[in-house]
């Protein structure tokens, strides 16, 4: 009778590393690594849309509201009505902006800011509100217009267009720094 042959081994030993771990193992981690980075990546991008969301409604809400005076946020009722839509604006955009703040300090903070994606994030939140107040605001609900008593055809091509190239920029900031995380860490990733 011959001795029963020892049976394989589980894991061959050319599939060890040095510290003991399979390439299963280290693969597994590695993806759980990736799967960190892209919530991160995503995390710094909303914390920083939200910023900039709230960054361009005060450059709206400063500039076009109360220094040229060429609407409020809702012209369909009283100058009064009129004013109070703007302070719940300005407060809607104070707490936006402070909201967006804490998210991007405590990202930072734990070592998860991604700034590059957060670069993106505020150009595409600064684009995306301009593109919300420019179409739905101005042309369906017509809460107000850019200006009145003028041609508003320049006038709205140009706020869109503004808003058309912030989130242009703000998708090739996000997607040049994604190509870049994958082609590994640089500085400002």
């Amino acid at each position: 009778m011959t001795a029963p042959a020892d049976p394989a081994p589980s894991t061959p030993p050319a599939a060890l590393d040095a510290a003991g771990g399979t390439r299963r193992a280290r693969a597994a981690r590695a993806s759980r690594a990736d799967r960190a980075a892209q919530r991160d990546r995503r995390r710094s991008v909303l914390a920083a849309a939200l910023v900039g969301a709230a960054l361009m409604a005060a450059v709206d809400e400063i500039v076009f509201h109360q220094v040229l005076g060429w609407h409020h946020f809702y012209d369909r009722g009283t100058p009064q009505v009129g004013l109070v839509s703007d302070g719940l604006l300005h407060a809607a955009e104070v707490v936006a902006l402070v909201g967006g703040g804490f998210l991007l300090a405590d990202l930072r903070r734990r070592g998860a800011l991604v700034v590059r994606a957060a670069w993106g994030g505020l150009l595409l939140g600064a684009g995306a509100f301009q593109l919300v107040d420019g179409l739905l605001h101005h042309k369906v609900l017509r809460l107000h217009q850019v200006r009145y008593d003028v041609e508003l055809l320049p006038y709205d091509v140009a706020w869109n267009v503004a808003g058309l190239m912030l989130l242009a920029a703000g998708a090739l900031v996000v997607v040049s720094g994604r190509r870049r995380s994958a082609a590994g860490p640089g500085i400002g990733d």
